[in-house]
């Protein structure tokens, strides 16, 4: 139920506030930076925000001495930044919390429900934001002041290029970049209190042990996941970036053996049985159901979505303004409708074979018709999370199979260059840089290769 249950990786943001009270409890210093503190919470906050970003799941074995070394590099911006006076405002950070605030209230839906299942207050998450933010922006700044006059020429493109092995010249697919825009038809009232009273039925078979909570669920949830687990899952109390928050809030409300009422999340209305609590931890079952929505409820975003297509075509909007005030994608405010490359580079280039989504069979289908810069007619689809949607797809550009070449990827080898000799010119300043400071790493980590130069170089001093 991970993928049912999932919420989108910027909920990784709100790390912090959820382990603040593990790092009251139990914590350790794992580095010292002039008069700056890592924490080991600090490390576990990033890996988990790197696993959880990554392709397969999977760290890398020198993840941790990589993230720690990246700790440290940011304290030291920090301190070069507040030597340096660099400007940034108390307006600046302000302006940054009112940002993140905002973003975890849509998420959760209101200041109330924010703090039910968070723990903390908005004054509460303000002053726990601060002080990460505002050295995040004088690290950032500190890291601009030193890539600023770095450049690349057209030569050391060529350079740089001209000294890749031949064989090893990467070699593209045919690219694309591909636009949605999504139409969620929303369930009437009625196809809403059918769902609900389907689940309190379900509710008084068990309650009157006319039918077991895991045969329900095995007969008519929706999860899924049911048909190996019998929708059973253990929750952890922290688990808010895992599971919708709706659920785990409603999960650790109940009672050993208590069977909740209907709780509606962004993926139906559950039913929830408490099937046993242990500290920080519940083993709950559930059964979903999603309100089903009409023939007729569908035919009428069908017509809507016609619609926006046309103007797009008649150039009223352009589909990316498009999808700004139409679309009821939860990432299109972010991706701006564009499906994203799965290589994790924030690219919008992608591969067919990165189509392997169940909910995106269809757009392969429609590739062999499609010419770029037109939009299909509007089709119907099941996204991700189970619920019937209508949407349009824009083929916005098509590459052909290629050896990578300085004539058609011009770009991508300038970017490469320059991402290069950026990084040769942040090494460079934090080796003459830390020296400078008072540096203390843990000894589990003095073996880390750059950490253990840098150490070295603090021994000379």
């Amino acid at each position: 139920m991970k993928k049912l249950l999932a919420l989108s990786a910027g909920a990784l943001l709100l790390w912090q506030a959820s382990t603040a009270q593990q790092k009251l409890v139990a914590d350790k210093i794992i580095g010292v930076v002039g008069d700056k503190i890592i924490l080991k919470s600090d490390m576990d906050g990033a890996l988990a925000d790197q696993q959880h970003n990554s392709p397969d799941g999977i760290l890398k074995p020198d993840a941790a001495c990589k993230t720690l070394e990246m700790l440290i590099s940011q304290k030291v911006m920090v301190l070069q930044a507040e030597r340096d006076s660099l400007p940034v405002s108390d307006g600046d950070v302000e302006a940054q919390m009112e940002n993140r605030i905002r973003y975890f209230e849509s998420m959760y839906g209101s200041k109330e429900k924010m703090k039910e299942i968070t723990g903390y207050s908005i004054y509460q998450l303000r002053e726990r934001f601060r002080t990460p933010i505002k050295e995040g922006l004088l690290a950032q700044a500190m890291r601009n002041k030193i890539i600023e006059p770095v450049k690349v020429t057209p030569s050391e493109v060529k350079r740089f290029f001209d000294a890749i092995p031949k064989d090893s010249l990467k070699f593209y697919e045919s690219e694309m970049e591909i636009g949605t825009l999504v139409l969620q038809p929303k369930a009437t009232r009625e196809m809403d209190q059918y769902a609900i009273d389907r689940l309190l039925d379900f509710k008084k078979r068990v309650l009157n042990k006319e039918s077991d909570f895991g045969s329900l669920a095995l007969l008519y949830s929706e999860d899924p996941g049911v048909k190996d687990n019998k929708g059973i899952y253990v929750l952890n109390r922290n688990d808010k970036t895992t599971y919708d928050p709706e659920f785990v809030a409603a999960s650790f409300r109940l009672k050993e053996g208590e069977i909740s009422s209907p709780v509606k999340t962004q993926f139906g209305y559950h039913l929830i049985q408490m099937v046993k609590r242990s500290g920080d931890n519940v083993t709950v079952q559930h059964i979903v159901l999603r309100a089903a929505v009409t023939k007729s409820d569908l035919a009428a975003n069908i017509a809507k979505l016609d619609s926006i297509r046309s103007g797009i075509l008649a150039n009223k909007y352009t589909f990316s303004e498009a999808v700004a005030k139409y679309s009821d994608a939860p990432s299109a405010k972010f991706d701006g409708g564009m499906l994203q490359s799965k290589t994790g580079d924030g690219s919008t280039l992608i591969t067919i074979d990165q189509l392997d989504d169940p909910s995106e069979k269809d757009i392969v289908l429609m590739l062999d018709t499609l010419k770029p810069g037109q939009i299909s007619a509007p089709v119907q689809f099941t996204d991700e999370n189970g619920r019937t949607s209508v949407r349009i797809v824009y083929l916005k550009t098509r590459t052909q199979p290629h050896r990578e070449n300085l004539t058609d990827d011009y770009s991508r080898i300038q970017q490469r260059t320059l991402d290069i000799k950026r990084a040769e010119a942040i090494n460079k300043w934090l080796t003459e840089k830390i020296p400078t400071f008072y540096v203390h790493v843990d000894d589990e980590y003095k073996n880390c290769n750059r950490i253990s130069q840098w150490m070295s170089s603090l021994a000379k001093q």
